[in-house]
């Protein structure tokens, strides 16, 4: 991985990204990466949140954040505002998403019958699309215990992600990286693989490979050093701090850049 500072934002035209340990530490959000959010608003930059937390948490960061989109449940659904108007979108029918709510029933059955130690997320009414569970933010589970996690979830047929305080099992189609590029297609009409190399992502875990993989202009904020297990594709750049801070960093990096 090379040092963000190589990084060229000549032809930048927004930054997407993570929020939990991206921008966030240990769930509050950091005041630099805050600051660094509205910098980067205020230069111009189409700013994309992307999160494994909940479509209703998505909801309130497109109204009360400087973003021009803000993607949840790892890419199921978007939500910004058109003007005073907030709007909605999700990748999958409303049928679709029907047959996935039974598929998720069934997957939370299964692991409280055979893990009853492991807990659904804290955040699971604001869930609409996916089930997640507490693997790293009230509890700290073992590594032997997520690896089991995830082969009970693949096992009913969905795929799974791992952040760093969830495991989510995922019923349909969607990622972080598929998720984005519908959004941005959507609410933009930007077509990425035109102006693939004019968009950069930040993360820090397993739940970003997708992302890490799609966008060749990556960033893992330092703390990404301790997930590198879980990403086929390991970001592109990296920054000198963890957390927010390292948002911030890449941040003051992009805008000083630009002038």
């Amino acid at each position: 991985m090379k040092h963000y500072k190589e990084l060229d934002p000549t032809e930048l035209r927004g930054v997407i990204f993570d929020i939990d340990d991206t921008v966030t530490n240990h769930g509050v959000l950091e005041a630099e990466a805050f600051v660094a959010i509205h910098r980067l608003s205020g230069m111009g930059v189409d700013l994309v949140a992307v999160t494994g937390r909940p479509l209703g948490w998505t909801d309130v960061v497109a109204r009360m954040w400087p973003v021009r989109i803000a993607v949840g449940e790892n890419g199921a659904g978007w939500a910004w505002m058109d003007g005073v108007h907030a709007r909605e979108g999700y990748f999958s029918k409303p049928q679709e998403r029907a047959a996935h709510d039974r598929l998720l029933d069934e997957i939370r059955q299964d692991v409280a019958s055979k893990m009853p130690h492991v807990r659904v997320a804290n955040d699971r009414g604001a869930r609409r699309c996916d089930l997640a569970f507490d693997v790293g933010e009230e509890v700290s589970l073992p590594k032997a215990d997520i690896d089991a996690l995830v082969g009970l979830i693949e096992s009913h047929g969905a795929r799974s992600a791992v952040s760093t305080v969830h495991a989510h099992a995922t019923p349909g189609g969607w990622d972080k990286a598929r998720g984005v590029e519908r959004a941005l297609r959507e609410v933009l009409n930007v077509d990425l693989d035109e102006e693939l190399h004019r968009w950069v992502f930040v993360g820090d875990s397993g739940n970003d490979a997708a992302a890490f993989t799609r966008f060749p202009v990556s960033v893992g904020v330092a703390n990404v050093r301790e997930h590198l297990h879980r990403l086929p594709t390991p970001p592109q750049y990296v920054t000198d701090s963890d957390r927010g801070r390292g948002f911030a960093e890449l941040a003051a990096h992009l805008c000083d850049s630009r002038g």
